[in-house]
């Protein structure tokens, strides 16, 4: 078990003293310093006199919690307490993960970054500014922790379904390696949250007084290029080998940003890749609900960015592995944009859409669409609000017994339907996961629990994996096996009742399964420095970190 430590202290003496190290939130323990540690330390008189214990802490802390008066309120109340106290955060996070994750991350997070410059309290991770190439190695010089294993970059320009948010995007950041923590036990001293902060094209943002990142409309092009190339060289100058995961980058940058370093270092970006692995997951538990078979299905989506090209690149790859040739796998996913149908005859299409423009009649609109493929997989990935209408769905529902239908966009206000809206509008037969969490629902006497695809399955065991097995580059297989380990990862009676994901609550354990088959992956391929480890799953079980308190006496 990994002690939380910033490196190898064995002295009193060695560690910060009195009000310092209150200070320091990776140390730091509260009321909880015992009497011997208050009078080693110098802390007699600093805190309340009665030591209390880890148990009372997070009793307290929860009360406090829950009586705030919203979701923003409550976000803002445990980035506080991130500030101060890390191994306290994450034990209240692990041990009440499936209340609190909604309101450290989605959706809660997105409300937060739209608020950044008004509940901006004390700076966290790292901005790397327009302004400051030539001096990124110098930036991340000023960062602490000597042995920095995980970074997570946005630019800001496509934050969740909000668009472009500038640096207020960092929340995006550190939410996401809360998660790489809290979900996978990735110790919090190794991770870093970095937002390269090339300007904003949001003009309510430009004109906000307390908007805190640079008040210019965003670089691009070849100095873009420059400030990115500088931030990855110089990371991993400093910190070689560190995983880079680009977050929430907008789609002209997204996409060949990963081409460029993916085979040159050790990265992955999410929202192309992670949400392609989770819904990929969600896949294979339908399968095994209609008893189906994955190649006889067709899948039809709803945004054609990041998140609807990389999940189609991942089914592709499936279906690839299943049998079919590259021809027929491609022809079993049709994407609708902004203009209708991607068909091979419309000359306006992106690079990423082309390998999915069919030969086909053009159609303008979404219901067009269904009735013309009749897809047995309806995937939203657009950010726009209510777009699987009631007639919609119905449609599905007409040749279709168990029609799926995952409504992938965050915050929840952006999902393509809500999920008494599927299941209602289906008779109750829609196999549904979405992106933000929706409470159960009860529709003519029976209880419907809808799943979540959440990325969070997912990204913070890849990490893990990533990390222990010090794998030098990231591979497409990583993703795959990662998806297919989540959705082993379902009991029968899980899917029995329609649920498509494990309960958040085993998300820990789900994690340990996932990295063990991603590093099983590192190793097979080379990609490892380390020996190979006898048992993997043990190997990366005595990795993950337990927010507990060491003593310091």
């Amino acid at each position: 078990m990994t002690r939380l430590s910033t490196g190898a202290r064995t002295r009193v003496s060695d560690f910060p003293h009195g009000v310092e190290l209150l200070h320091n939130p990776l140390l730091n323990k509260g009321t909880a310093f015992s009497d011997a540690e208050r009078e080693a330390l110098g802390l007699r008189g600093l805190l309340p006199p009665r030591p209390t214990s880890l148990q009372e802490q997070i009793a307290r802390i929860m009360a406090n919690y829950r009586v705030k008066p919203s979701d923003l309120e409550r976000h803002i109340f445990l980035a506080s307490l991130l500030d101060r106290n890390e191994t306290l955060f994450f034990r209240v996070v692990v041990d009440h993960l499936e209340e609190l994750m909604p309101v450290i991350y989605t959706p809660t997070v997105g409300t937060a970054c739209q608020q950044f410059g008004n509940i901006f309290r004390r700076a966290r991770g790292l901005f790397i500014g327009a302004d400051d190439r030539g001096r990124v190695d110098e930036l991340l010089g000023n960062w602490p922790q000597p042995d920095v294993r995980a970074i997570v970059v946005t630019d800001g320009e496509r934050i969740l379904g909000l668009g472009d948010l500038g640096a207020n995007g960092m929340g995006i950041p550190i939410g996401k390696l809360s998660l790489y923590t809290a979900c996978a036990g990735v110790h919090p001293a190794m991770t870093l949250p970095v937002t390269i902060d090339t300007g904003t094209e949001n003009t309510r943002l430009l004109d906000d007084p307390l908007y805190l990142g640079l008040r210019r409309r965003r670089v691009r092009g070849q100095e873009y290029d420059d400030l990115v190339e500088e931030f990855v060289t110089a990371a991993n100058r400093r910190w070689p080998g560190v995983l880079i995961q680009f977050e929430d980058f907008g789609n002209q940058n997204a996409f060949r940003l990963l081409e460029k370093y993916r085979d040159r270092v050790c990265t992955f970006n999410d929202d192309i890749q992670g949400t392609a692995a989770v819904t990929l997951a969600g896949l294979y538990s339908a399968m095994r609900i209609i008893d189906g078979d994955l190649r006889r299905q067709r899948f039809l989506f709803l945004g054609a960015g990041e998140a609807g090209v990389g999940i189609a690149d991942l089914i592709v790859a499936a279906l690839m592995e299943g049998g079919l040739s590259e021809r027929d796998a491609r022809r079993a996913c049709w994407l609708v944009d902004s203009k209708g149908l991607v068909v091979a005859g419309r000359g306006d299409l992106a690079v990423h859409k082309r390998a999915y423009a069919h030969e086909a009649d053009a159609v303008p609109d979404l219901l067009g669409a269904v009735r013309a493929i009749r897809p047995t997989a309806l995937i939203g990935v657009s950010g726009q609000a209510s777009t699987f209408t009631r007639e919609i769905l119905e449609t599905m529902a007409e040749f279709n017994a168990r029609p799926i239908v995952f409504a992938l966009s965050n915050p929840t206000a952006n999902s393509e339907c809500t999920a008494e809206e599927a299941y209602r509008w289906t008779g109750g037969r829609a196999l549904y996961a979405s992106g933000s969490p929706f409470m159960p629902v009860l529709l003519n006497g029976t209880q419907y629990t809808p799943g979540q695809a959440n990325n969070a399955y997912v990204f913070p065991g890849i990490a893990l994996g990533i990390i222990a097995s010090r794998t030098s580059r990231v591979t497409s297989e990583m993703f795959a096996v990662a998806a297919r380990t989540l959705a082993a990862q379902v009991s029968q009676a899980a899917l029995s009742n329609g649920l498509l994901f494990p309960a958040l609550s085993s998300i820990r354990a789900v994690s340990v399964e996932i990295a063990a088959a991603v590093a099983k992956v590192a190793f097979d391929s080379g990609l490892s420095p380390l020996p190979r480890p006898h048992d993997l799953t043990e190997f990366v079980r005595e990795q993950v970190f337990e927010p507990e308190y060491q003593s310091y006496v």
